[in-house]
């Protein structure tokens, strides 16, 4: 009897229930599962305390720094997982049925080659494919393209899946630069030491390693060094072309228009650019459209800029002439803003 009830209650279970038991014990958090899910801290309690209610058990040890799965509740999240796989299964095959180079494609990238390399290019894409919706996701937060956060993702971290499609497409050169402005300000420092004593602008994102800057300008700490921190590689280039510091940018920011001076003090840094997808996009003509083109746009051998071995940005400039025009960044902000003529206080009473 007692088991007829059991079973009873866990026919009314539906997969979003699951789903708040898999980011809780994922994130080892109640408060950051909320926050990836965008709901408060007492949903989530009232949420898990519903589902240990209904399956019989205690899921989860709470303590004062997270929570902790139960020895039963181990077993209970290999089944949860195998459940979202079969659930975001479905999902994928229902979005690569279509016909054709029309429907939705959904790519995350980071926010620096979404906006700066990826959007100037896509214009003309797009035009040649008036069907397609291309939505762009700029983030620098990490994108798991096997949950469907995405279509298909370009980060500098290959995702640990092998259920997944993972290419290197390129390599992403960061070379330290001031402004124009600031040079005429404050001067450029002439090696790592001098720089120290200049402010610097930090890029904090999950897409960066820990301590890569404390290992770049070989210090402990940052504390004193850092005139701007921020998660946006938009406001760092924004910082730096305002005279805010020196900032770490791609070597093909000088592409871009800026107005910029490139630091020869030794420091100098490489990512590797992943794209991913789920094999099932394979199937899909949209989405192995939106793969080639990624593809050819990151090409190395066109693009200098992404090959392994390093160029100094200088000696990028007459190499990426042909994308210069298409990259220039007038079209992003305006590069002479019209400014009011000032108002006398008085006259204006």
């Amino acid at each position: 009897m007692h088991r007829k009830e059991r079973g009873g209650a866990l026919g009314q279970l539906a997969w979003d229930d699951l789903k708040f038991f898999l980011v809780c014990a994922e994130s080892g958090s109640f408060r950051k599962a909320g926050k990836l899910l965008r709901v408060d801290s007492a949903t989530i309690v009232r949420k898990i305390g519903r589902l240990e209610a209904v399956v019989g058990m205690r899921l989860f040890n709470r303590s004062t720094d997270g929570v902790t799965l139960t020895d039963d509740a181990c077993a209970v999240l290999e089944q949860v997982r195998a459940m979202e796989r079969a659930v975001t299964g479905i999902e994928r095959q229902s979005k690569v049925s279509g016909i054709g180079v029309r429907g939705h494609v959904r790519v995350a990238i980071t926010e620096g080659l979404g906006v700066y390399w990826v959007l100037p290019r896509l214009i003309d894409f797009q035009r040649a494919n008036r069907r397609l919706t291309f939505e762009l996701q700029a983030t620098m937060e990490i994108t798991d393209v096997g949950r469907l956060e995405a279509d298909m993702s370009i980060q500098f971290l290959r995702p640990e899946r092998p259920d997944l499609v993972s290419v290197r497409i390129g390599y992403l050169h960061i070379y330290p630069f001031v402004s124009v402005g600031y040079r005429d300000l404050y001067g450029i420092p002439a090696s790592l030491e001098d720089a120290k004593r200049h402010r610097f602008i930090q890029q904090v994102t999950p897409l960066l390693q820990e301590g890569i800057y404390e290992r770049a300008l070989g210090v402990d700490s940052l504390e004193g060094i850092v005139g701007v921190a921020t998660n946006s590689s938009s406001a760092v280039l924004y910082a730096v072309e305002r005279d805010a510091g020196i900032g770490f940018l791609p070597t093909y920011a000088l592409s871009l228009g800026a107005q910029l001076v490139p630091l020869d003090i030794g420091v100098t840094n490489r990512l590797e650019i992943w794209l991913t997808y789920h094999p099932d996009m394979r199937n899909s003509s949209r989405h192995m459209i939106v793969v080639e083109w990624l593809r050819r746009i990151f090409d190395p051998i066109r693009f200098p800029c992404f090959a392994e071995k390093f160029i100094h940005p200088n000696e990028l400039v007459p190499l990426l002439s042909d994308a210069a025009a298409i990259n220039y960044a007038a079209g992003l902000a305006s590069v002479n803003p019209h400014i009011p003529a000032a108002v006398d206080v008085d006259d204006a009473e």
